[in-house]
């Protein structure tokens, strides 16, 4: 049986960078703090928590005085800052460069004044809370195409996205806007949608096509492993969303001469080798 693992899978240059902060502050032997998990895959959490990083969240922090808390790379509202400056927090900020440009982006938007700020994600996502809370929560968020219908086209409309969301979708929002919105009205809408992330589409197609069977190794809470994972089941029927190597099921063997593994911007590279070599043992 032939096992090739996804060149392309893995961690993004953002969740790289975060888990590199956090591994060197550890190292230092200091107590580090985490707000929120520091990457949607329960394994790699509970490597870093065994180094010795504390996971929490907004109400915890609520709690904590003088210390060092990591903001993991979907970003936070200015609310955190606030609450870390009040409470004497080093604040140790991953936040995706990607992820931040598009926070002030939006923010200098909502100075401005006027019209809908609209950001395409996923609600009560990291990243959104972090987006919204740059317009003092007034943004509307929209998770799906069916969503936009719910706008009100006679004012102004700012359309952002999430940075890891579909791009075909937003082009399919773009679009319904554009067909609906007042004459009196301006519409401009932002691709804010990470290339790292978007180029792994085409990818991941081709690379699902190639084989009998797909492993999409992923936490279930990857919002990017939800749209990557999709993708793979629309190329390849016989695709498999595993969180490790354990949820393996011999039965899915049968017949398969290729096995392709891949993952989604959280997977870590170890956790994929660990399922090819499940595979091989």
């Amino acid at each position: 049986m032939l096992i090739e693992i996804d060149n392309g899978s893995g961690f993004c240059f953002g969740v790289t960078t975060a888990i590199q902060k956090a591994e060197e502050e550890l190292a230092k032997g200091n107590k580090l703090y985490c707000l929120g998990d520091i990457v949607h895959n329960g394994m790699e959490c509970e490597r870093l928590r065994q180094m010795g990083l504390i996971t929490i969240n907004h109400d915890e922090m609520r709690e904590l005085h003088d210390v060092k808390v990591l903001l993991r790379a979907h970003g936070d509202p200015p609310a955190t800052y606030e609450l870390a400056r009040r409470n004497h927090i080093e604040i140790i900020d991953a936040t995706c460069p990607v992820v931040l440009q598009l926070q002030k982006k939006i923010k200098k938007q909502f100075e401005a004044g006027n019209g809908q700020i609209v950001i395409f994600g996923k609600k009560g996502h990291a990243e959104v809370l972090g987006l919204v809370g740059q317009t003092q929560s007034t943004a509307i968020v929209i998770e799906s195409f069916e969503e936009v219908k719910k706008l009100d086209f006679s004012r102004d409309v700012y359309l952002y996205s999430q940075t890891t969301k579909s791009l075909d979708e937003f082009h399919q929002i773009i679009e319904y806007i554009q067909q609906h919105i007042s004459p009196s009205a301006t519409f401009r809408s932002f691709d804010t949608i990470c290339r790292n992330v978007a180029n792994r589409m085409p990818n991941i197609s081709a690379f699902a096509s190639r084989h009998d069977l797909i492993l999409f190794v992923c936490g279930r809470k990857s919002s990017n492993g939800k749209v990557l994972f999709n993708e793979c089941l629309r190329v390849n029927p016989n695709s498999r969303l595993i969180e490790g190597p354990e949820e393996i099921d011999p039965s899915w063997l049968n017949g398969v001469q290729t096995v392709g593994i891949c993952g989604a911007t959280s997977t870590p590279k170890w956790l994929m080798e660990q399922c090819r070599d499940a595979l091989m043992a």
